[in-house]
């Protein structure tokens, strides 16, 4: 196992600061990083892969920093966002020259693993510029791979990809964690970080906003109200009771639909019981209606 160790990391362009003062770490498994554009996700996707030096702060690889340790981009495989094909290249050219660069010994049977991997073995004979997006960033993933690195750091990996090619790339990908890698990967479309990943790392404005479980993240947002959806056998009595509650800020019933709106998580949980047995209604759900990462992640960039 492999950890990339952040610890104060800082990264400007003249004037312009990109990433503020960011400590995290990324271990085993994998880990989504979220942030709207223009947040400092590529910088600091940059900065783990060895590519990019921070102005202030350490970037480490098992101790080791990743700045100016080329020996390092053996235990590292980098996807960029942009476009890095050459298009006169076949696809097999292309992940065959990543082969050789790494100094592998069998470059021809690397090659059709890493390109069996991607599932893009009937198109490996092509040229790449005939190639859709989605092709690309498979055979990007499959030059990153060709030397069964430990560390995976993907910059918007699914771009261009169809629901098919994406659930074979998450499948790919879950298989790779449980074998101990660690895995990175930064993506605008959250369903895909909340399906996919273990931990959350969300930045904004250069700084790191939250990290760790998306839900719990979400529990720890005690400064405004929760939404949860509830059903019962009688949702009227229940929400009479409900309002008389100190920790409830509101109740709406819609559409059968009971929601009740409150700023103490915790405490909502402790007394929707009691509520139920005084309104003599019997509890058939409690879920929160806010959970989901578009929540965390749009609560977090307004803030």
């Amino acid at each position: 196992m492999s950890d990339i160790r952040l610890e104060a990391v800082s990264r400007w362009y003249g004037n312009v600061v990109a990433v503020n003062d960011v400590t995290f770490d990324v271990g085993a498994g994998i880990t989504g990083l979220l942030g709207p554009n223009g947040a400092g996700k590529t910088t600091l996707l940059h900065m783990m892969a060895g590519f990019l030096a921070p102005s202030a702060g350490s970037v480490k690889l098992d101790d080791t920093p990743t700045w100016r340790h080329p020996d390092l981009y053996r235990s590292v495989g980098f996807v960029p966002e942009r476009e890095a094909v050459y298009p006169f290249l076949t696809g097999r050219a292309f992940v065959n020259a990543s082969a050789r660069l790494h100094g592998i010994e069998d470059a021809a049977a690397a090659t059709d693993r890493a390109i069996g991997m991607v599932a893009l073995e009937a198109a490996a004979g092509r040229a790449i510029g005939g190639y859709s997006k989605g092709m690309r960033q498979r055979v990007k993933v499959a030059a990153a791979l060709v030397h069964d690195p430990p560390v995976l750091i993907l910059d918007e990996p699914f771009n261009g990809m169809d629901p098919r090619q994406r659930l074979h790339m998450m499948d790919m990908l879950r298989r790779m964690a449980a074998e101990g890698r660690t895995i990175l990967f930064s993506s605008h479309i959250l369903e895909e970080v909340e399906r996919l990943s273990d931990r959350v790392l969300v930045v904004v404005a250069g700084r790191l906003a939250a990290s760790g479980d998306f839900r719990r993240i979400r529990r720890l947002m005690t400064d405004r109200p929760h939404s949860f959806t509830v059903r019962s056998s009688d949702d009227r009595a229940l929400a009479r009771e409900l309002l008389a509650d100190a920790t409830v800020e509101a109740v709406e019933l819609h559409d059968g639909t009971l929601t009740v709106r409150t700023g103490d998580y915790g405490a909502l949980t402790r007394a929707i019981a009691p509520a139920a047995q005084r309104a003599r209604a019997s509890l058939l759900e409690l879920r929160p209606a806010d959970e989901s990462l578009e929540s965390v992640f749009s609560y977090l960039v307004r803030r």
